[in-house]
């Protein structure tokens, strides 16, 4: 029999709970910070056995000035300071209650209701408790229980007498004196919340999740795959907000800040089961030959054409990007560059830092009236159209698929048709190859004199020799670049181009949705797309897999099949559950040409022998199961 001593604070919660009392107490005390310190300060020594339990708790009590009201505030605040691992695995606690104690040095009365709610025993909840005057001051505590003492907890547990096995979760070095006394099998170090250097080196295992000692103890109970053993490596300096929503998820977490090349990443993807890019890292077949674990990857951009869709899909691997997290803030720059590129400002300002002042109206022209043509009618194109008429531009666009004119825009049948018309032409179309070099020399040459052309779309789908040429010439007035063919895949990499020194040229770094809004967005929005995806098998917003949105998983088990989409594979599934005499309560297919999805939810136990024959069915990809 398994039997769980769970410390509270740190542990069970997210924090202290003696340190918040003491910000709940003095909220309006004028030396409330330098109190709160002070308690948190003796807590740590405390905690890593620098200090004797019991003046670490002395010392702290004479510090506080609380009341039974804060108290009751206290136990409030912490029901939302539940570990995020302890929430998830609420099955956990409600299967296995009569084996889960809590013991800490913390103190009954906020603790119970809190630890209650989750389950717990009261009666299995051991700790100090308070001493109260006449008004409900707390004026001390109980110095005779155990957990007043130094070594209370050993002390405790060997009068206790707990039959079976136990295994001790804390993060403090009294946990660890229990393990050290022989009255535990294990203490597992608890770094969710915080962690101690000191506490680290005496544990058996360092856990950095409640996820990661129930798979250890063959107790997963709110999940099969277990979150701990997901890896996830983030490159191209991916938002600290994507790491930060991860961790919280318990996956473990790898960031590396630049992009890598084939050799580098083929190496690193090994033990990955999700990756996050930007636009330098390239995901290509024999990248995904490589790796053995790869559930999904994302994109934390627009753009997949860094991604071998295909491969992905042949590997059983998801792909979600963030389709319209940046689009104001590229609508924003194009708008920004039309308006300084028609003043002529990027030689101004360069003749200004030159000492030159040159006051004057020649070549400077308002955009309002000029007509601006737009190639490329999707998220980002519709939104300039709409932004830049309501600057006073005319606007003209042009798109290979049928799209409807948003506001007083108007369509050209053809690319020539807008080239011949446009005084301004932004570029806004996708990466894929058939879009290589759309705009060259000829195209340059059946534009206006004297255009404004602007590229934030795609590096490959500019002729960048024949555009610098027509720069020289004068064909071309004025252009601003954000993107091109070959780009440093770090900010320590030189650039280089022969676009260059140029005249009112405006180059930037590919930052079009390089703002803090946008990176916020998409650092959401990724991640939870991938959460979701396998958590639930949900798929939408995938650019690769049939897109399926599925109800919330209840009283039932989830298995995920994805396999080659031939006939017959549905009805082979549906046997080998009729085999194992398996009720099937709800089923989900859909279908791309390539492969099929299904999820098909059962309301019954299963054995192994139900996952090897769904495992062995003729072109399966890949299989997984919720619990």
């Amino acid at each position: 029999m398994k039997n769980f001593v769970i410390d509270f604070d740190s542990t069970f919660t997210k924090v202290e709970g003696l340190d918040l009392l003491v910000e709940i107490a003095l909220k309006n005390h004028e030396n409330k910070e330098s109190v709160v310190k002070k308690v948190k300060d003796i807590t740590d020594k405390g905690m890593s056995g620098q200090l004797g339990f019991e003046d670490s708790l002395k010392q702290r009590i004479a510090l506080l000035k609380a009341d039974k009201k804060d108290v009751k505030d206290l136990s409030e605040r912490l029901k939302n300071e539940v570990s995020k691992s302890f929430r998830r695995n609420q099955e956990f606690f409600d299967k296995y209650a009569d084996n889960i104690y809590i013991v800490s040095s913390g103190f009954k009365d906020f603790i119970i209701p809190v630890v209650e709610e989750m389950g717990v025993k009261p009666e299995h909840v051991y700790a100090n408790e308070f001493k109260y005057d006449e008004n409900g001051n707390i004026i001390g505590f109980d110095e005779t229980n155990e957990l007043a003492k130094d070594n209370g907890k050993v002390n405790l547990l060997k009068n206790l007498k707990i039959k079976g096995d136990i295994y001790v979760i804390g993060d403090g070095y009294t946990d660890y004196e229990i393990k050290a006394s022989g009255l535990a099998n294990k203490f597992y170090a608890f770094t969710e919340n915080v962690q101690r250097g000191n506490v680290l080196e005496k544990a058996d295992h360092i856990a950095p999740s409640l996820d990661e000692i129930l798979y250890l103890n063959n107790m997963n109970t709110a999940i099969s795959y277990p979150k701990n053993r997901i890896n996830v490596l983030l490159l191209e300096n991916i938002h600290q907000d994507a790491v930060e929503s991860m961790k919280e998820e318990g996956y473990n977490v790898e960031v590396y800040p630049a992009g890598l090349d084939e050799d580098e990443l083929c190496e690193k993807i090994k033990n990955v089961s999700i990756l996050g890019i930007r636009s330098k890292t390239h995901v290509t077949r024999r990248v995904l030959e490589n790796a053995n674990r790869l559930i999904a990857v994302g994109a934390f951009c627009i753009g997949t054409n860094q991604i071998d869709l295909e491969a992905c899909l042949e590997k059983g691997v998801a792909v979600f990007n963030a389709p319209y997290s940046n689009t104001r803030s590229v609508v924003e720059l194009a708008l920004g560059e039309i308006i300084m590129l028609m003043r002529n400002i990027p030689d101004k300002n360069i003749a200004m830092h030159n000492k030159k002042w040159n006051k004057s109206a020649s070549g400077s022209y308002e955009i309002r009236g000029k007509k601006l043509g737009i190639i490329g009618y999707g998220n980002i194109g519709a939104q300039l159209s709409i932004l830049a008429e309501g600057a006073g531009m005319d606007v003209y666009y042009y798109d290979i698929v049928e799209k409807l004119a948003l506001g007083n825009a108007t369509k050209c049948n053809s690319l020539n048709e807008l080239l011949n018309k446009a005084d301004v032409i932004s570029l806004h179309v996708d990466g894929r190859p058939e879009n290589k070099n759309i705009i060259g020399d000829k195209e340059f040459n059946q534009m206006k004199d004297g255009v404004v052309f602007l590229n934030l779309s795609r590096g490959q789908v500019v002729d960048i020799p024949a555009l610098a040429r027509n720069l020289k010439s004068g064909k071309i007035r004025g252009a601003g670049v954000d993107v091109f063919p070959e780009e440093p895949k770090s900010n320590e990499e030189p650039f280089k181009s022969d676009l260059l020194g140029l005249q009112n040229l405006i180059l930037t770094p590919h930052i079009g949705g390089s703002t803090l809004e946008a990176q916020e967005n998409i650092a959401d929005f990724v991640p939870n797309k991938i959460m979701q995806y396998i958590n639930t098998g949900s798929t939408t917003n995938s650019v690769n897999f049939p897109n399926l949105q599925l109800p919330t998983l209840e009283n039932a088990h989830r298995l995920i099949h994805i396999h080659r989409n031939k006939p017959g594979i549905l009805a082979k599934m549906n046997n080998v559950l009729l085999e194992h005499d398996i009720n099937i309560v709800g089923q989900y297919l859909k279908t791309n040409e390539q492969i099929g999805y299904v999820i098909t939810d059962i309301d019954k136990q299963y054995d192994k022998d139900v996952i090897k024959a769904l495992k062995a069915i003729e072109g399966t990809v890949k299989f997984r199961v919720l619990y």
